[in-house]
């Protein structure tokens, strides 16, 4: 079963994307490097509580 989550930069904190992850097969947090429009640059995005 697919969980949405929300990704949260991690400089700034702001949270920006959202996405669907499948929990059967990923057990830890995602993280993703994304444009963060509050930072003006790429950065990494982590996935929240």
């Amino acid at each position: 079963m697919r969980k949405k989550v929300i990704l949260a930069c991690i400089e700034c904190h702001s949270r920006n994307y959202s996405t669907y992850t499948n929990r059967s097969s990923q057990s830890e947090r995602l993280e993703v490097r994304k444009y963060c429009k509050r930072c003006g640059a790429h950065a990494l995005h982590r996935e929240t509580k």
